[in-house]
């Protein structure tokens, strides 16, 4: 227990170079591979960023992690990162690698058995409806349960149809 109140100096100063340079480690290769890194349009990229918090945090506060170790691990995960959006331009592996968006509203109907399939409560959904300003389920022209775990709610607030193209890769039962 005396070991928690212990200060060193020199532990002072390791933990604050590591925690630079992790910092710009992540920095630069945040800036080669793009915003897309912290993203959260799929599950791989909520693993990306859950690992890279995971890298910097043992790298600055871990004696056994070198910040040499911590940057390779930052770079690998990035590259991984990277690997996978390449891949995920084949159908076949976007399909293994993401969620569908289910549709849990079909205008004012709401779609039990979505709800159901996307382990989303009634009052989550309803939680999402007021957060759209919904009034009246009558207001609703779709609520599609995201990839990402977002809820989106679309508004009936004009006679016009959806277009297909919104609604396309959405698994409606």
């Amino acid at each position: 227990m005396e070991e928690w109140f212990k200060f060193s100096w020199d532990a002072f100063i390791a933990i604050g170079l590591s925690a630079a340079g992790i910092y710009a480690a992540v920095i630069i290769m945040t800036r080669i591979c793009g915003k897309r890194s912290f993203s959260k349009m799929s599950s791989f990229d909520f693993a990306m960023t859950v690992a890279v918090g995971s890298i910097i945090a043992t790298t600055i506060l871990s004696k056994s992690v070198s910040l040499a170790d911590g940057i390779v691990g930052i770079v690998a995960v990035y590259l991984l990162q990277m690997g996978a959006a390449l891949a995920r331009r084949n159908d076949m592996v976007k399909k293994m690698m993401d969620n569908t968006p289910l549709l849990l509203m079909d205008g004012a109907i709401i779609l039990e058995e979505n709800l159901r399939k996307g382990r989303v409560a009634k009052s989550d959904l309803r939680a999402k409806l007021r957060e759209a300003n919904i009034t009246e389920l009558s207001e609703v022209k779709a609520v599609v349960f995201e990839t990402t775990g977002d809820i989106s709610v679309l508004h009936k607030e004009h006679q016009r149809p959806v277009e297909d193209f919104l609604l396309e890769d959405v698994q409606r039962s």
